[in-house]
């Protein structure tokens, strides 16, 4: 943590990722695909937006799917511990000297008052306590689709500046448990949490800020299976971008979609609790290619290439900061096609370090 962020007030207490808004241009199509394939559960429906949750969860929403003249990422939103957390995050955040702005209950349907603010990496983030509690599906098996999708997991976000985000999120209280990087000290990536997963958030290094991704859970691989599937049988397996597969980092089994505007969703399973204070955080070699996909399977050019816009607190799309260091996608032979890789003919494995 640096000098200047162990000066600042007191960080709200995080407890997870909680909900995203994104902003699409046919809702319709959207509906489509966030209900008729994942199975979401619509909470709430208006001419122009769609409140969806997963089968476990009982807040009102982790997804605010809202029509709109660009696609593009309009909120992250994370639920912090107690109602005095709001006042927390404001000091914090006005020390920091970002846009602060505290919102009453009702600004966005089922939840309570809010703090959003411009963080200091570019990114609209909100963060609440209260939100109106609805019926958890979790034993509506009877509504399950064979995709059941469990909750809202995690989000990837593209930062220029690894460090200087990593640093960031430490100040917020956020322990890393793994990152990529090279023999010259590059930090390509790195996975942070408060929830005992492998992360609330991602930091991956490129042109930003913009959103790489947002994932939810599923319980089983043959759920991701099925899903596969479903997109074959209604001749829409073009949304399949990358997938299905395991990941190294993370250990999770995946499979990466593209929503009818172009959003990224990762459909996410089998990783591991983090939960114990000294949890070691696990390094990278960016050469080593069995990070990204555990069976070394190629990494589509566009995963590295393509990412949404991201909005500002009043809607206008964030201005994006070209990335100086190295890109992961210049050094990882995967992505242009190649199915392995390896350095001096040796694997390249993971390192396992300490504590952060």
């Amino acid at each position: 943590m640096s000098d200047t962020t162990r000066d600042l007030p007191t960080p709200p207490d995080v407890i997870r990722c909680a909900y995203a808004e994104l902003v699409v241009t046919d809702l319709q199509a959207s509906k489509w695909f966030y209900t008729g394939l994942l199975g979401l559960v619509v909470t709430h429906e208006t001419e122009d937006a769609l409140y969806l949750r997963a089968f476990e969860e009982y807040l009102h929403h982790s997804l605010v799917v809202r029509q709109g003249p660009v696609a593009a990422a309009a909120k992250f939103a994370y639920r912090v511990r107690t109602p005095q957390d709001l006042d927390l995050a404001e000091a914090h955040y006005r020390a920091l000297g970002v846009e602060v702005r505290r919102v009453p209950a009702g600004t966005t349907r089922g939840i309570g008052e809010a703090v959003q603010v411009v963080d200091p990496l570019g990114f609209p983030v909100e963060f609440f306590h209260e939100a109106e509690h609805v019926e958890r599906f979790h034993q509506r098996y009877d509504l399950h689709g064979a995709g059941a999708i469990s909750r809202l997991d995690h989000f990837n976000v593209v930062t220029p500046d690894v460090p200087a985000a990593r640093a960031y999120y430490e100040g917020l209280g956020f322990k890393v448990s793994e990152d990529i990087e090279d023999d010259e000290g590059t930090v390509y990536a790195a996975w942070m949490y408060r929830k005992p997963t492998v992360h609330d958030v991602a930091l991956t290094g490129g042109d930003g800020p913009r959103m790489h991704h947002i994932a939810f859970a599923t319980h089983e691989r043959s759920q991701i299976l099925h899903l596969c599937d479903h997109l074959g049988a209604v001749r829409r397996s073009d949304q399949i971008e990358r997938g299905p597969g395991r990941h190294g980092v993370s250990n999770a089994f995946y499979l990466y979609l593209l929503d009818p505007d172009g959003h990224r969703i990762e459909i996410y399973t089998h990783d591991y609790y983090t939960g114990d204070p000294d949890n070691p955080v696990i390094t990278w070699d960016v050469h080593d290619n069995q990070r990204r996909d555990w069976w070394g399977n190629p990494v589509v050019p566009s995963w590295y290439a393509n990412a949404s816009t991201v909005l500002d607190l009043d809607g206008t799309p964030r201005p994006v900061t070209e990335r100086t260091q190295d890109r992961e996608s210049d050094v990882t032979i995967g992505a242009d096609g190649f199915s392995y890789t390896r350095k001096d003919d040796e694997a390249v494995g993971f390192k396992v370090g300490h504590q952060v």
